[in-house]
């Protein structure tokens, strides 16, 4: 009777114990769950990333009508540059002479809305050197820099030719830093050319867009979201 009643102590005492093991566990809280994250707001990242626009929001404050000579229509809205037909260039130049020299990046996107030939022509400083991006010159097609040692964008090791289609958008960026100039077409990198041993120059016909402006050649063209941020050396 003894025995018996003292393994049905024991028996309590472990039910007892079991209970307050389990209602601990219940109440401390398992490590594998993880908070859900806040989602981030896109404005943040882009401000982040220290993109800023090269247009104003209307009209061409900071920047001039290229005087080509023959030049179409040139109009800005709501950040939007249409750049008319000309005979054979139209363009803008910047003003000023704060935008960076190297170690930065340009990105637009920009679609031939009429034409056949250059729908981007984007001058830029290399250091203390310029140096014009092509993208559809030579009847639509050549993609090159523009000069390499003298030699324009059909004649240097930048060269290619690709299929570009009137009325599509294309998104463009260049990057320059102290070794290299890059080129992306929507998101694809179609050149990287090293700056040592190399001397950059612009055709005499666009030494009037430097230190920074956009041509187009016989084409009626759009741009859009035009916009630059410096990068670490």
């Amino acid at each position: 009777m003894i025995r018996s009643l003292s393994l049905l102590c024991c028996g309590t005492a472990f039910v007892t114990a079991l209970s307050s093991i389990v209602a601990f566990a219940q109440d401390t809280p398992t490590t594998t769950e993880k908070p859900a994250a806040s989602p981030s707001k896109p404005s943040d990242a882009d401000a982040k990333e220290g993109w800023k626009s090269l247009l104003p929001k209307d009209g061409i404050e900071g920047w001039e009508v290229t005087n080509f000579g023959g030049e179409g229509d040139v109009e800005n809205k709501a950040g939007s540059l249409m750049l008319g037909r000309g005979e054979p260039l139209t363009g803008i130049t910047r003003l000023g002479k704060d935008f960076p020299l190297e170690n930065y990046e340009l990105r637009w996107s920009a679609q031939r809305a009429d034409g056949s030939d250059f729908f981007a022509g984007v001058t830029f400083p290399v250091g203390k050197e310029h140096c014009s991006f092509i993208c559809g010159g030579w009847g639509g097609g050549l993609v090159g820099l523009s000069s390499i040692n003298g030699n324009d964008a059909s004649e240097n090791e930048t060269a290619s030719y690709r299929n570009f289609k009137n009325g599509e958008w294309y998104r463009f960026k260049i990057r320059v830093d102290a070794k290299n100039i890059t080129v992306w077409i929507n998101d694809e990198q179609i050149l990287e050319i090293e700056r040592e041993n190399r001397k950059f120059s612009v055709r005499a016909e666009v030494m009037r867009s430097r230190p920074l402006g956009y041509c187009v050649f016989q084409s009626k063209v759009l741009i859009k979201d035009w916009e630059y941020r410096t990068v670490q050396p």
